[in-house]
């Protein structure tokens, strides 16, 4: 019997993150990466308890040795299965200030969780990736972006920072290890997500606000 292939997936909260793993849980063993126990602890229960397999490991993503220690774990956890798709979907970091008001920890925090994260988590996760061999599809390294990726809005400077060089790297990456093989994308969730943290943004328009299950659906596709 083949060993079932592992996604890992860093950062699941209870929106975007929760979403896409129970979506590659339907296929994969997952493991969840997060900064507290109890943003991943129901969840595990959850897939578990569905019949899916997944594990959690306390992680801190701005830290390589807490990020290399996670990846150990998850080896020991699945011996001997391929790493089948890695998402990097830590949401932190996120000020939102008049740029003369940032302190200087104000404005590092965007680029620690969305820039230098994504740095440890790729290099965790790609030796991995590209040792995976003949999968059904090719092994795959996402990113999730955000409009910040994109362009920089008033009194965003810190968060915009920190999501545009992610997406630099991601490009970086993708045309690096796209020849051998490995599929990097850079999804970019192009509006407000529909969670508890943004219960308070008002619009007008119905619907203005994204279902993160969509965004998983999404993710899926990028996968396959």
């Amino acid at each position: 019997m083949a060993v079932k292939s592992v996604a890992v997936i860093a950062g699941v909260g209870a929106g975007t993150g929760a979403s896409i793993a129970r979506k590659f849980a339907q296929t994969y063993s997952v493991a969840l990466l997060a900064r507290s126990v109890a943003s991943y602890q129901t969840l595990v229960q959850e897939i578990s308890s569905s019949g899916g397999n997944a594990m959690g490991v306390n992680t801190d993503v701005t830290s390589d040795a807490s990020v290399k220690n996670a990846f150990a774990e998850i080896s020991k956890a699945f011996p001997g299965a391929p790493l089948a798709a890695a998402i990097y979907n830590v949401g932190g970091g996120f000020v939102r200030k008049p740029f003369l008001d940032l302190s200087q920890e104000d404005f590092t925090a965007g680029y620690e969780s969305n820039a230098k994260g994504a740095f440890h988590f790729s290099q965790a996760a790609l030796p991995l990736l590209l040792k995976s061999g003949d999968l059904e599809h090719p092994p795959t390294l996402i990113f999730t972006g955000a409009t910040a990726s994109l362009k920089g809005s008033s009194l965003c400077a810190s968060f915009a920072t920190g999501k545009f060089a992610m997406r630099a790297l991601s490009q970086s990456l993708a045309r690096e290890f796209g020849p051998q093989g490995i599929h990097v994308c850079h999804a970019i969730i192009d509006g407000i997500i529909d969670v508890e943290r943004t219960k308070g943004f008002k619009f007008d328009a119905p619907d203005a606000k994204l279902d993160p299950n969509s965004v998983s659906l999404n993710a899926e596709v990028s996968v396959s």
